[in-house]
């Protein structure tokens, strides 16, 4: 099995920046694609970012141009760069695998934006 586990989540002001980590471990074998989601109170979890096996990445318009999604060296590792945080980022964000059919999630850690 795989297990996820993330760290970085605080509480930051807004126009403030915030590194977020996934750390993987478990039966990995080769690199897979990974994402970071986010839900925030009364909301729906929704996709914020995603890097591909090849290094492609994509992201929610709501964050495109402030958030970078990259890995590590290490298997299945996955970071978040969020620069100029708004208030309506604030939610618990996970991170996410799909490995042979089945998803596999973190815990989350939460990022708290002031105004």
């Amino acid at each position: 099995q795989v297990q996820l586990v993330e760290s970085g989540g605080g509480l930051v002001q807004a126009g403030g920046s915030l590194r977020l980590s996934c750390a993987a471990s478990g039966t990995i074998f080769s690199i897979n694609a990974m994402d970071w989601y986010r839900q925030a109170p009364g909301k729906q979890r929704e996709l914020v970012a995603g890097i591909t096996t090849g290094g492609r990445t994509n992201y929610a318009d709501s964050v495109k141009g402030r958030f970078t999604i990259s890995r590590g060296n290490a298997k299945n590792t996955v970071y978040l760069q969020m620069d100029s945080l708004k208030p309506e980022d604030t939610a618990v964000y996970y991170c996410h695998e799909r490995l042979y059919g089945v998803d596999y999630w973190g815990k989350g850690t939460l990022v708290t934006v002031s105004s």
